[in-house]
């Protein structure tokens, strides 16, 4: 029995370069239980990362009670992390759980009817549309959803209402994905596949913690590291991750100089030759321009400015420049920091140098960092037009108009969609009046807290909260609707490598809770939204019609559908989209042909200054003359706004811990996972810690311009000068909306400020200083398995900190050597 808390990645399966990742089926059932004690198992997949692990339910007397992975499927052949394990159903089953709409009377939230909820919405939206019109209104959603439930929200949006304010959490971690993709490619989409990491010579993980972040893909990775013919692995990241650990090359940039480092490696692409000249020539545009901003970038320049080795920078360099097949991954690490856009994009662009794109073991992974972010970029919930479509392209819009049969004039396009932190913005100056929020909770996600708080409090902005808890957020509400969640519904979602997977519903939601898609329906239908022949907008009767819809929609867009149905996902493995009539079979990995989608009639955007994030328009991007060509895109380096000095001398950047998900909604709920990560910590480096006299377990203070947070300290092997703060943590478990006096979350700290082009906030880049208030009583709160291990642990994994002996519940590996289709159903 392996104990899945302590070993996080599991048995090792070795494999070849080539050969088929074995399968290793993991399973968890409720104490007590064995598998004949299951009434049924019902088809899923998970949803407490981007990784999309496919999995069932087990259901015994109408409750769900164990989860195992489905051995069938492509993503993760049979396996599941700590948070699919002992995260998921558990997650969902709890005694707080929201079971009836609440309303604010007298200043308190008290139970109520749907009528008399739903009542509410309708009329203060009806009004404020009669008084003020669509651009009072705005919706904020997230990346948990289900693709049916983001549709038919993008629908009611933006061709019931009309309004451009229209976006989701997708902002906070996965926007500069879109972004970089759109930049280079013409088009969002992911031109890579996991699979890629059983055929690949090379591995480069840009700001991506896959160890944590995605625990089955690094289990994955790993069984190829215990084959006979390992990839090489560069690692860039601050911290000294686990990814760092089996690195060859460890580049531990300073946080807000990612630009410079790939500025440099791009540069040493060119001197020494290892560039594809007859690739570039046929199928990219702009390369004279990048070798010249480049140009100053030599390996000593970026050592200095980033703070690493000469060799290392030319190690990585020549990894990349010399190996048969390279895959590239990208995350939080680029996104959330100084030039975000420009960052991603010379990954984008050492690919596209070397041609190494589009085929086995050579691609690009701009990662998701939630599991349905994908079908929020596609659908248009985040303010995107629905189908990757251009809303500076009239004829996309026209397209849409028709689709829905409604007026063109309704559908927001005379100016760029609004962004989330507009969106605040938007509500703090008055202008947005409703605010609707949907699984998320900007109240500890959003930066700058304290601001973001107050916002939330104005009197003048109507607030509706859906959600599966009472979130801090969901505390500001005027209206809370107790939504159904994974298990409750039925629906698809697609992870990052944009394979596509069906939830079943398995059992159903308690109390009153009712589905996302159901409540967006009846806001739909109560509201009387309706098309230019006078049927209802919004007509579906349950998700498949949704589906349906959607595939419509897609059709012929790079995102297209038409090709999967409800019943193809059922049994068999997730299938990654396009897949049409000429890729029956779904399409592993995007570009191989070396056409791309930057004609302009068919591009998702016409480009931007990644610098400054003005938009190319139509007629500069036609004068480029693509021809389906990928855009090199450049940009010079430009250190972070804020910087280090005498007041704030660290830097400070956040991140996720493998036990949690987000804010904790579900993850803080699950006994293993809490007691394995229960509360907030402070990553600070030996060094460092020397200088302030700080030890293991002290109590300190965190302080930026914007607040601070008082938090036990870890001594860990983080970069000098640099300090690390998980942000999951916010304060629902002790019943409040904010710190009261005791402030542990991380967005206390962070800015208000976001990337040119994605409109991502720099989550990675603060200035603080840090001080000690009390002596400890013990060690840090801190995981001691991965990342966050004590820097005097030799690298050696040791019992997870803060847990109790409950944390090691051990796991059923069931050893499958062949699975027939729709086996385990």
């Amino acid at each position: 029995m392996v104990d899945r808390i302590g070993d996080i990645w599991g048995t090792r399966t070795p494999f070849a370069r080539g050969e088929k990742w074995p399968v290793r089926v993991d399973q968890k059932l409720a104490d007590g239980l064995g598998e004949d004690d299951v009434d049924r198992w019902v088809q899923s997949a998970c949803t407490l990362c981007s990784n999309g692990c496919a999995c069932d339910i087990a259901v015994k007397d109408g409750r769900m009670v164990g989860v195992r992975g489905r051995a069938i499927d492509t993503v993760n052949h049979g396996r599941l992390g700590p948070k699919g394990l002992f995260g998921s159903w558990q997650g969902m089953s709890n005694g707080d759980r929201l079971t009836r709409p609440l309303i604010r009377i007298g200043g308190e939230l008290v139970e109520t009817d749907w009528d008399t909820a739903m009542s509410r919405i309708v009329e203060r939206s009806r009004q404020l549309l009669a008084d003020k019109g669509p651009l009072s209104h705005a919706f904020y959603t997230s990346g948990q959803l289900f693709l049916e439930e983001y549709y038919a929200l993008a629908v009611l949006g933006k061709a019931g209402i009309g309004t451009p304010h229209m976006d989701g959490n997708t902002r906070l971690c996965t926007a500069t994905a879109a972004a970089a993709m759109k930049e280079s490619f013409g088009a969002d989409g992911q031109p890579g596949s996991y699979a890629d990491i059983d055929e690949c010579d090379a591995m480069f993980l840009f700001g991506h913690n896959m160890a944590e972040t995605q625990t089955v893909l690094w289990a994955r990775v790993l069984d190829r590291i215990a084959g006979p013919d390992r990839p090489r692995i560069v690692c860039i990241d601050p911290r000294e991750t686990e990814v760092a650990r089996v690195a060859d090359v460890h580049l531990a940039v300073r946080p807000g100089t990612n630009q410079a480092l790939m500025n440099g490696l791009i540069r040493e692409l060119f001197m020494n030759g290892w560039i594809d000249e007859a690739y570039i020539a046929a199928h990219t545009i702009g390369v004279d321009t990048l070798r010249a901003v480049v140009e100053p970038w030599t390996p000593e320049a970026v050592a200095e400015t980033c703070g690493v080795s000469v060799d290392d920078v030319r190690e990585a360099a020549q990894i990349f420049g010399t190996s048969a097949r390279v895959l590239s991954t990208v995350l939080q690490g680029f996104y959330q920091s100084a030039q975000a856009t420009a960052a991603s994009c010379q990954v984008n662009n050492m690919h596209l140098l070397r041609g190494k794109l589009g085929g086995p073991g050579s691609g690009v992974l701009q990662m998701n960092g939630q599991p349905t972010a994908q079908n929020n970029r596609e659908c248009g919930a985040d303010g995107d037009l629905p189908g990757f479509r251009n809303w500076e392209n009239s004829e996309h819009v026209r397209e849409l108009a028709t689709l829905w049969d409604v007026d063109i004039s309704i559908i927001p396009h005379k100016g760029p969609p609004t962004h989330a932190m507009q969106i605040f913005r938007y509500v703090e100056q008055g202008g947005i009046e409703f605010l609707w929020v949907s699984a998320t909770n900007p109240a500890v996600s959003m930066p700058e807290l304290e601001r973001i708080r107050a916002i939330l409090g104005q009197e003048n902005v109507f607030l509706v909260v859906q959600d599966l808890y009472l979130t801090e957020t969901a505390l500001y509400a005027d209206v809370v609707l107790p939504a159904a969640g994974w298990g409750e519904k039925t629906g698809t979602f697609t992870n990052a490598d944009r394979t596509v997977h069906l939830s079943d519903k398995a059992v159903e939601p308690p109390g009153e809770a009712r589905s996302d898609l159901d409540i967006f329906l009846d806001y739909s239908a109560r509201m009387n939204f309706r098309t230019k022949s006078g049927a209802p907008l919004l007509d579906w009767a349950g998700p498949e019609d949704g589906f349906r819809a959607w595939q419509d929609c897609s059709r012929g867009r790079p995102c297209d559908y038409t090709g999967i149905t409800y019943t193809r996902l059922r049994g068999g493995s997730g299938i990654p989209w396009p897949c049409n009539d000429e890729h029956p079979e779904g399409t592993v990995r995007l570009y191989g042909d070396g056409v791309f989608a930057t004609e302009p009639d068919d591009c998702e955007t016409y480009g931007h200054d990644l610098l400054t994030g003005a938009s190319a328009g139509e007629q500069a991007f036609r004068a480029l003359e693509t021809h389906g060509r990928a855009v090199l895109r450049a940009a010079p380096y430009a250190p972070p706004s804020e910087e280090p000095d005498a007041d704030f001398p660290l830097r400070y950047t956040t991140g996720r811990t493998a036990y949690q998900f987000h804010t904790r909604t579900r993850t803080g709920r699950a006994r293993q996972l809490n007691n394995a990560a229960p509360s907030a910590w402070l990553e600070i480096s030996v060094l460092d810690a020397g200088r302030l006299d700080i030890v293991e377990g002290d109590t300190v203070r965190v302080t930026s311009r914007r607040g601070e947070l008082v938090v036990p300290a870890r001594v860990s092997n983080v970069r000098e000068g640099t300090v690390f703060v998980p942000f999951h943590y916010g304060y629902w478990d002790l019943g409040r909306s904010g710190p009261d006096g005791h402030p542990t979350a991380a967005n206390e700290l962070t800015m208000t400020e976001w990337d040119p082009v994605s409109k991502q906030p720099l989550f990675k880049n603060a200035a603080v200083r840090v001080e000690k208030v009390a002596d400890g009583t013990g060690p840090s709160p801190a995981p001691t398995t991965a990342a966050s291990r004590p820097a005097d642990s030799g690298g050696v994994p040791v019992t997870v900190g803060g847990e109790d002996a409950e944390a090691h519940e051990s796991v059923s590996p069931r050893k499958v050597t062949a699975v027939a289709p729709g086996q385990g159903n």
